[in-house]
């Protein structure tokens, strides 16, 4: 297992930007970040500059001791490391407008405590050739998508839209505005997936193999859907059970074409 000072994870200096000021300034600038990490020894007025530049930006940020920022061996970073983005994030608003300016119908994924990121990376690949239009993630709980999730992508993560936002429940919320289904998807109960309408435009959430969909998001999705199985094994890697779902859904839009 990888660990924050595994020689393998840390990330190249051309990749980070040191200093509280530089990382403020490429806020300001509307740089592509993946995260912020800020010591716990920063004062008081440049710790809370960052975390509202940030927070406008949608950057997740951790407060780590100081020993840690040293571990990037990167130079002087005044307590502040902040790592670039291989990603331009995009707003979900702005997605969905020239989703349906194009005349076309939004087809989502939102993605609920997928943390590896070579699930992440195999998922946008999948997406990517099933003609899905964005992929909706938290700006916490996943980790930097960096080298191991453009590898396992295959560089979809390049290609397709990647919407990071502070909320999903707001990211829910601002789906219905725009008239899209929202479906949840879990194991057993609700509509099995050859009955559901893939057809109109809808995204569909899918939770971690452990845990599922966070209990509060699965009440504001409009249905559930589920898998058709035979035996009665648990359940399918998240992967996996993407490529089934995404290439029902293009099945079912290619058909009605």
């Amino acid at each position: 297992m990888k660990t924050f000072r595994n020689k393998q994870a840390r990330p190249k200096k051309n990749k980070l930007i040191l200093s509280p000021i530089a990382v403020l300034q490429a806020l300001e600038q509307g740089e592509s970040l993946d995260r912020i990490y800020i010591s716990s020894s920063l004062s008081h007025t440049l710790f809370v500059q960052l975390k509202k530049a940030a927070g406008l930006a949608t950057v997740p940020v951790q407060v780590v001791p100081n020993v840690k920022l040293d571990t990037f061996n990167a130079g002087v970073h005044d307590g502040c490391i902040a790592l670039k983005s291989r990603i331009t994030y995009q707003s979900l608003q702005e997605v969905i407008d020239w989703v349906v300016g194009a005349g076309r119908s939004p087809l989502f994924l939102m993605l609920d405590g997928i943390t590896d990121v070579r699930n992440i990376g195999g998922i946008a690949r999948t997406a990517y050739c099933t003609g899905v239009d964005a992929i909706i993630i938290p700006d916490k709980g996943v980790g930097a998508l960096q080298e191991d999730a453009m590898l396992t992508s295959a560089g979809a993560l390049e290609k397709i839209a990647i919407c990071r936002v502070d909320s999903l429940f707001k990211a829910v919320d601002t789906l219905h505005l725009n008239g899209v289904q929202v479906y949840a998807t879990q194991m057993k109960g609700g509509t099995s997936l050859k009955d559901a309408n893939f057809v109109e435009p809808c995204c569909i959430i899918l939770g971690s193999e452990d845990k599922g969909i966070y209990p509060a998001l699965l009440k504001r999705a409009d249905a559930a859907v589920y898998i058709p199985m035979r035996g009665d094994f648990d359940s399918l890697n998240v992967s996996v059970s993407t490529g089934i779902i995404l290439f029902e859904a293009m099945n079912q839009r290619m058909a009605k074409k």
